[in-house]
């Protein structure tokens, strides 16, 4: 004689995939925009702390030139301060950023173009608009 078993199928049915399937959408759409912010706030902390170091380099080339600002034009002294060797490249701010540079003064300061997309949140609204800018540009 020949007996076949009962065989039980085992697997999962389409109901309990579509419900991982749904509960892993709803994860992705709670966890993907906090790791676009922490791009931004990694961009803004960046552009923060290459400001203070080139803001050093030309405080450092007036001290060594009895006060006389670096010479540039309106984006930066860059050309000056790589020939004399106290920076070794021009900055390659963020995405979005960009300096403002007055020669007269040797004031270097940044700002952020909207065009390019939200600035980084910095005043915590959850809007990267233009108060933040105003931020940026009080650094």
């Amino acid at each position: 004689m020949n007996y076949r078993r009962n065989s039980l199928k085992r697997g999962f049915t389409l109901i309990e995939i579509l419900i991982v399937v749904v509960i892993l959408g709803i994860l992705a759409a709670i966890i993907i925009p906090q790791f676009t912010d922490a791009a931004q706030d990694a961009g803004a902390a960046s552009a923060r702390s290459q400001l203070q170091t080139m803001r050093s380099q030309v405080e450092l080339y007036r001290v060594q030139n009895n006060g006389a600002a670096p010479a540039g034009d309106a984006s930066g002294p860059w050309t000056e301060l790589v020939t004399e060797n106290y920076i070794r490249s021009a900055p390659n701010w963020p995405s979005g950023f960009a300096s403002v540079y007055v020669a007269a003064t040797g004031d270097l300061t940044l700002t952020f173009d909207l065009t390019q997309g939200p600035s980084p949140d910095l005043n915590g609204d959850d809007a990267g608009d233009a108060a933040d800018v105003t931020i940026i540009e009080s650094w």
